[in-house]
C-alpha cells in the first residue's frame, strides 16, 4: 500500500506542477483530466466499499470530484494572477489575494468534510474516514508542492 502512496504521491507533485505551466482551459482540464484518473486509482486502491455499497460511493465520489475540480480552476487561475501581477503587487491586491485563498481552503476543506457526511450515511463510516484521510492526504501533498514552488510576497523585491 505504501509503494501505491509513493508513486502516487510523485505522480501528483508531477502533475500538480504542470498545472503552473498550463494558462488555457483546455490544457488545465487535460491535466485535471490525468490527474483525475491516477487519483481515482489510488482511491480505488485504498478504498473497498463493502459489497452492494461500492455504487453508492463511486456516485458520490464522481459529484465530489467534479466540485473539487471547480474549486481546482479557481486555485489554478488565483496563482496565474498572483504570478502574473507579482511585480505590481500594493495593499489592495495582496489582499484581494489573501482573501482568496482563504477562501479556497475553507472551501475546499469544507467540500471533503460534507462528502465524508455524505458518504458516511449512504455507504459507512470507515469508507468515509478513508475517503476523509486520502482526501487530506493529497490536498496536503498539493498545498505544499504550490508553496514550494510560488514566491513569498515581497520575497523577490530585493
Amino acid at each position: 500500500m505504501k509503494k501505491v502512496f509513493f508513486t502516487i504521491s510523485l505522480a501528483l507533485i508531477s502533475m500538480s506542477t504542470s498545472l503552473f505551466a498550463q494558462s488555457n482551459t483546455e490544457g488545465i482540464d487535460m491535466v485535471q483530466s490525468i490527474f483525475g484518473m491516477e487519483k481515482k486509482t489510488l482511491v480505488a486502491a485504498v478504498i473497498q466499499p463493502e459489497a452492494g455499497k461500492s455504487d453508492a460511493f463511486w456516485i458520490l465520489y464522481d459529484q465530489y470530484e467534479t466540485k473539487r475540480k471547480e474549486l481546482g480552476k479557481r486555485r489554478i487561475a488565483l496563482l496565474n494572477s498572483y504570478a502574473d501581477s507579482y511585480d505590481t503587487l500594493d495593499e489592495v491586491s495582496i489582499d484581494k489575494i489573501l482573501k482568496e485563498m482563504m477562501s479556497l481552503q475553507v472551501t475546499t476543506d469544507k467540500l471533503i468534510g460534507n462528502y465524508a457526511k455524505k458518504i458516511k450515511k449512504s455507504v459507512d463510516v470507515k469508507t468515509a474516514a478513508q475517503f476523509y484521510q486520502i482526501e487530506g492526504y493529497l490536498l496536503s501533498k498539493i498545498r505544499t508542492v504550490i508553496l514550494e514552488n510560488i514566491p513569498v510576497i515581497g520575497e523577490l523585491d530585493n
